[in-house]
């Protein structure tokens, strides 16, 4: 940790389990002072990552606080590399209060602050920042998908790629150096120049495909797939919103224009993130909320993933002059957007379940529910595509993939620019590798700490 001593290392103490009622809670110590909790309060010292069962005591008085489980866990083998205690106590607030206070009053003991086990982990080699994000990813998965992709990162599986790149990099660079210490002699030159260029040239690829593969798939999963419902007015857009979301998440009415403000629902669509956004109908009005909230929903619309938009066959000119201006709009806005156009109210045109009219996707009725199935399975399945069991790992955040781009603009400059610059090309590789070596905390990564560990709960 930076060469600090244990005399000015604070041992930190938190709750690792959510405050309230339970049947158990954990506390987590950590630090150079950790054993003197066990030694003072409960006795000697149990076996390493063996629990142990023992009365605690209060060591000012000597009265019985509660019958716990005991874990030790000596450096470095532990979660942040410091010694850590951790004492699973009976959930109630009285107990986990009091064993607090006693925290307290030990000399160099403080409440941790938010993320601070896991800082500690990162700053004693323990964990690389891809990790790190990974483990914060994980505690806040809300679907089968996001745990899936947060646990493969959070073993490392990113960063290792990463630091595989950079010790690639790093050897390129050396080989430079090398050129540039022996420039007069050519028959060196002549040989590691080859050698330079290939290891440059594969690098170059791997980081096209990497990017290429991962798309927006990582970041997707770990935000959720935004998918916007819109349509005319009363084309059954709020129906269906409430449909797939089970509940009345919004107001049904046969009168036009009752939604004029984004409703969004959070849902788990086969273990995969899904954020439903039900929008204004789409039409000429003079009303000016009603103006504004279409407004919204184009806005909505150019953020999505995925448009379903609802629509009858017998719409009017005007009706069909909206949907090709929406779709070329958005067309121009997203390329990676799908628009999936579907015949609603699939129960007053009973023809349609014979040939689907020209230019649909799907027919649909919420009132049947004839369709609707169809629709879950294919959403399904497009939430599925490259999948997080792929055998490479994905981007999953923005600054991961602005830091790749960066190293990979490096290397393209590399490649485009002449070896007689040698200097130049020198930089190009140091740019390289500064950018990868960002992503997993090896350097220049301090102004990244602070945002990265907030994300954390106190006593993780």
């Amino acid at each position: 940790m930076g060469g600090a001593t244990d005399d000015n290392i604070d041992t930190i103490f938190a709750p690792a389990s959510a405050r309230g009622r339970a049947g158990i809670s954990v506390l987590r110590i950590s630090g150079p002072r950790a054993r003197l909790v066990i030694d003072r309060m409960a006795g000697d010292m149990p076996s390493p990552r063996k629990a142990s069962l023992r009365m605690l005591q209060d060591p000012s008085t000597g009265r019985d606080i509660d019958r716990a489980l005991i874990l030790w866990f000596p450096a470095p083998a532990s979660f942040t590399g410091e010694d850590i205690v951790e004492i699973h106590a009976h959930g109630s607030l009285a107990v986990v209060d009091h064993l607090l206070g006693l925290l307290s009053d030990f000399e160099n003991f403080r409440l941790a602050e938010p993320g601070e086990f896991a800082r500690r982990a990162f700053e004693n080699g323990k964990l690389d920042l891809t990790a790190v994000e990974g483990l914060a990813d994980l505690i806040n998965a809300e679907t089968q998908g996001q745990r899936r992709q947060a646990l493969r990162q959070s073993e490392g599986e990113l960063g290792r790629l990463y630091e595989q790149w950079r010790k690639q990099l790093v050897r390129a660079g050396a080989l430079v150096e090398a050129m540039i210490d022996f420039s007069d002699e050519e028959d060196v030159t002549a040989t590691l120049e080859p050698q330079i260029c290939g290891i440059v040239s594969n690098l170059h690829m791997s980081l096209a495909q990497h990017l290429e593969q991962s798309g927006r798939r990582g970041e997707q999963m770990r935000e959720g797939f935004r998918l916007v419902i819109a349509g005319l007015p009363n084309a059954g857009k709020s129906s269906l919103l409430n449909r797939l979301a089970r509940r009345e998440a919004a107001i049904v009415s046969s009168q036009p224009g009752t939604t004029r403000d984004i409703i969004e629902v959070r849902l788990d669509i086969g273990g995969f993130p899904l954020i439903v956004s039900d929008t204004a109908g789409l039409r000429e009005t003079s009303g000016s909320i009603e103006r504004e909230g279409m407004k919204r929903a184009i806005e909505t619309m150019k953020q999505a993933d995925l448009v379903l938009y609802l629509c009858e066959p017998a719409g009017s000119q005007d009706e069909d002059n909206i949907i090709t201006s929406v779709i070329e709009n958005l067309g121009r806005e997203n390329r990676d957007m799908e628009f999936w156009k579907i015949l609603s109210k699939a129960d007053l045109y009973p023809e349609a379940r014979s040939a689907l009219p020209e230019g649909y996707d799907f027919s649909i009725s919420t009132v049947s529910d004839e369709g609707i199935a169809d629709l879950l399975q294919r959403l399904e399945q497009y939430l599925s595509v490259e999948e997080v069991s792929s055998s490479a790992p994905l981007i999953t955040r923005a600054r991961h993939r602005q830091e790749v781009t960066r190293a990979y603009r490096a290397l393209s400059a590399f490649l485009e620019g002449s070896m007689q610059d040698v200097e130049l090309r020198s930089e190009d590789l140091r740019q390289a590798a500064l950018a990868l070596g960002r992503l997993t905390g090896r350097i220049d990564v301090e102004e990244l700490l602070g945002h990265i560990f907030d994300e954390f709960c106190i006593g993780k």
